[in-house]
């Protein structure tokens, strides 16, 4: 079915931050597929865990003990302290299971129609659920009746959620991006999570943060939230914590982590043997390399790099990021770019029409972090002369 519109180029593998095509070109990844290589491709850690486990056990379903789930499980709640876990396939099935959570903790407070707080210019996903939680009205678009209990305000705006709240008897959680992924890597003020954390204990909600892109240490620390030290009720993970291998996670403490009880919701292929053997050894390497230190030092590397060379280049408003999760806006859609950047051998994003995201690899190097900045920075110039032409 013609839902994408793949560049024309196909690559036949991987190693490290570089992919190579079918004709032999190599292309330095900016992309990491969308932040999901974290360790970049073809990473020996994962390639072993996936042969060794693929020659033992694959599937067995959640109708009995899997040791690699429960380890797992123990490791990422250590890591994020919190108290309990949802393993499912994707990020849009972890939003999911983080909005039936608050439902559910809703009707077990007697509210009869539990509503969710999300922002404007928000994505958590493609279901039925999660894109109405999405606040992207192109994507919605033709998928109506979209599901209703959602409660939309601007991104970044603390008195935009009391005056809702003012207003609604019904709500019962919040759920934002600590930074805005497909809404252009919009970085909040300082305080705002907090704010977010107060208003929700002030009223006994739910703050629920999606982290799928922001979390595994891709902005300079495991979760978004510890750059303020806010933590969540509950979490949501997936893209880089199996590196390419399909997995999510919701993850709950407190009062959130006693609302589900068996039966009230699974995944037949959730947490399999294969997927958490392949997490746990992300989590190993992660951990080990310190890779959410070495993302931050690399994020002001790039930071550095780009603002030098484009700095006084008319057309481009804003260069900002946080760790490896970076953004540079331009003052037109730039769609164009992405082909741009292919010819010159590199790989990036363009979100929010007008601007072009870089989510490279953690294990990126220095020299390969100055590439980036080498074959792109060029790019933008001759695309914004070209328009100015």
């Amino acid at each position: 079915m013609p839902v994408f519109a793949p560049l024309p180029v196909a690559f036949v593998r991987g190693e490290g931050a570089w992919l190579t095509d079918t004709n032999g070109k190599k292309y330095l990844d900016a992309l990491a597929g969308v932040a999901v290589c974290n360790l970049g491709h073809a990473h020996p850690a994962v390639t072993r865990a996936l042969c060794d486990q693929a020659g033992k056990l694959l599937h067995v379903s959640n109708w009995y003990e899997i040791p690699e789930q429960a380890q797992l499980a123990e490791r990422l709640c250590k890591l994020a302290s919190m108290d309990n876990v949802f393993f499912c396939n994707s990020g849009a099935e972890a939003n999911e299971a983080a909005i039936k959570l608050a439902r559910l903790y809703g009707h077990k407070k007697d509210i009869l129609h539990p509503s969710i707080i999300v922002m404007e210019g928000s994505f958590h996903g493609r279901t039925l659920a999660t894109l109405s939680a999405t606040g992207n009205r192109k994507i919605q678009a033709g998928f109506e009746p979209l599901v209703a209990g959602f409660y939309r305000v601007p991104y970044n705006d603390l008195e935009a959620v009391r005056t809702v709240a003012e207003h609604n008897k019904d709500i019962v959680a919040v759920l934002v991006e600590p930074i805005t992924g497909e809404g252009g890597v919009q970085i909040p003020d300082a305080g705002y999570l907090q704010g977010l954390r107060q208003i929700c204990d002030e009223r006994g909600w739910l703050l629920m943060f999606d982290e799928i892109q922001t979390g595994m240490g891709r902005t300079g620390k495991w979760f978004a939230w510890q750059h303020e030290n806010v933590r969540p009720d509950v979490m949501t993970l997936a893209k880089g914590l199996g590196n390419g291998v399909p997995i999510g996670a919701c993850l709950a403490q407190g009062a959130a982590a006693k609302v589900f009880s068996p039966g009230n919701h699974g995944s037949t292929f959730s947490g399999n043997p294969l997927v958490c053997r392949v997490a746990l050894a992300v989590l190993d390497v992660l951990e080990t390399e310190k890779l959410d230190r070495r993302s931050a030092m690399l994020g002001e590397r790039l930071l550095a790099g780009f603002r030098h060379a484009l700095a006084g280049v008319a057309g481009v408003k804003e260069i900002r990021g946080r760790g490896l999760m970076l953004a540079i806006e331009l003052d037109r859609p730039c769609k164009e770019l992405l082909k741009l950047a292919l010819d010159s051998g590199l790989l990036i994003n363009v979100t929010a029409d007008n601007v072009v995201r870089l989510l490279p690899p953690l294990i990126l190097s220095d020299a390969e972090a100055d590439e980036i900045v080498t074959r792109l920075a060029p790019a933008i110039r001759t695309f914004l002369s070209k328009a100015a032409a």
